[in-house]
């Protein structure tokens, strides 16, 4: 899909529609929206009369052949209260627009910008949206609606003043919808088109196109490493685990500068194990893998990005199955930082893998870190699906990354790692176990867990069960994975 940035005037641009946003409030017929309405003759003031027009959040006003521009088409999308409009707004209403409109079978849209907003940021948000919107899950369909796609989006609105920021925009927010899209592609893979072997080969694809490090470890190299809770969890099908470690390298590293490391539990499919599952809803265990996912397409974006921070990322990836040889509620496992793991439920095997990529990470040389995880069913109880949940072991590092969901508008929400939370993965036969023994918390002590690997370096933990996965299509964006958490790991490394 083709976007480009352009400056003429919006009435003189031949597109099949012309797309801008209103906010709703008591008179919404102004500045940008006042020009067109004066272009079509009044015609969008007496729709706001009417009650037609409210400019309600996602609300759709479609008109043809509107008289005063040459777009066979103009929609107006709802855009809410402005006191309230920021750019993840912007993101949906360009994701929504796109969506409308290609199921209209429309080719080409321009979207005006709004005067007043950056044009680096109103750039960046609307290729974003759109891109990202533009995802269809699809993929194995023999009957893919090929006739429906968007080839051309025009971003208006600009003056030559403000090109040269806007097509910055336009460059960052293609790269990161990119790689939000390459990281949803990996996610709604089925669990036979992609196997831990698979994932470490596409990540190794990845890295060598985008210039990065990269290092698969077999499962003799995991063994002889003595990740003992990774193989633990790989024991009980016949797939073989991998550890992925991606490493992006500046050569102009700033001085003082973290070596930060992202963590991404790699679940290609999970059965639960001997605690096996129920058969509802099972198959949607092939996201379990989303944590990994993110942590790729973040280096993918840094690739292109060029911080000057070094990035380490580590993905351990393997099926969790219930054969003959896979580990049984009672076992001890010993982590590869000699901890030893008193396994209560073969279902809690997120937090295994996790125990070791940590571990791995440190020995890298990251000094702070961040994982990723679809990790538990009691974060979707705490936060359903509209946060992220976090836990940190350092305020400080917490409170950067929690800046960096607010400035993208990814919603994130901090839960408390108290002491006492500690105690109730003490464990009685071994070091710890890997359920809580108290009751309820399952989303904090599942993080306990991973903290007691992180050791004294500031570590933050995103549980992104509930977010990671679309149950129903949005407006602005397909059924299915959803990317979450990249925009804000992007940003917090580009932070620095």
């Amino acid at each position: 899909m083709q976007i480009t940035l352009i400056t003429q005037p919006f009435a003189g641009i031949e597109t099949e529609a012309l797309v801008s946003y209103v906010f709703e409030e008591t008179d919404p017929i102004q500045g940008r929206i006042g020009e067109i309405d004066q272009a079509l003759a009044g015609l969008l003031r007496k729709l706001a009369k009417s009650g037609e027009l409210t400019g309600k959040t996602l609300e759709f006003t479609l008109i043809h052949a509107p008289a005063g521009v040459k777009a066979a088409r103009l929609l107006l999308v709802g855009a809410g209260k402005r006191e309230q409009f920021n750019g993840a707004t912007l993101r949906k209403i360009a994701g929504a627009a796109l969506r409308y409109l290609k199921s209209r079978s429309i080719k080409n849209f321009a979207v005006v910008a709004r005067e007043g907003d950056s044009a680096e940021e109103t750039a960046q948000a609307v290729v974003e949206g759109a891109l990202a919107a533009n995802f269809e899950t699809d993929k194995y369909k023999t009957d893919r609606k090929n006739d429906k796609n968007i080839e051309t989006i025009f971003i208006a609105g600009y003056s030559d003043a403000e090109r040269a920021a806007g097509e910055r925009g336009l460059s960052k927010g293609r790269i990161i919808a990119e790689a939000q899209n390459f990281t949803r592609d990996l996610v709604n893979e089925p669990s036979n088109k992609l196997t831990p072997r698979i994932l470490a080969e596409k990540a190794e694809a990845m890295a060598k196109e985008a210039g990065l490090s990269v290092e698969i470890l077999d499962e003799k190299k995991i063994a002889d490493l003595k990740m003992g809770a990774l193989l633990s969890v790989s024991q009980g099908g016949p797939e073989p685990p991998r550890m992925i470690v991606v490493t992006y390298n500046p050569s102009n590293a700033k001085p003082g500068a973290p070596v930060i490391g992202l963590i991404g539990k790699a679940v290609t499919f999970d059965t639960g194990g001997i605690s096996i599952k129920p058969a509802d809803g099972m198959e949607k265990m092939k996201y379990d893998m989303a944590g990994g996912a993110t942590m790729l397409g973040v280096m993918r974006a840094l690739a292109a990005l060029k911080p000057n921070v070094k990035v380490i990322c580590v993905v351990p990836s393997t099926e969790n199955m219930p054969g003959g040889a896979a580990q049984k509620p009672g076992d001890i496992q010993t982590a590869m930082s000699g901890k030893t793991i008193e396994v209560l439920n073969t279902d809690a095997e997120g937090r295994l893998i996790l125990a070791d990529g940590v571990h791995y990470a440190k020995q890298l040389g990251a000094t702070h870190l961040v994982d990723a995880a679809t990790l538990t069913g009691a974060i979707v109880v705490a936060l359903a699906n509209i946060n992220v949940g976090v836990f940190g072991s350092d305020q400080a590092w917490t409170d950067k990354l929690l800046a960096s969901a607010k400035a993208v508008g990814e919603k994130m929400w901090q839960l408390p790692m108290d002491d006492e939370y500690r105690e109730f993965i003490k464990g009685s036969f071994a070091d710890i176990q890997n359920i809580g023994s108290g009751k309820g918390g399952g989303s904090i002590t599942g993080a306990w867990f991973i903290r007691e690997f992180a050791g004294d370096s500031p570590w933050i933990h995103l549980d992104i069960a509930g977010t990671a996965w679309n149950d129903d299509a949005k407006p602005w964006l397909a059924k299915g994975p959803t990317g979450v958490a990249l925009r804000t790991l992007v940003h917090l490394v580009l932070s620095y």
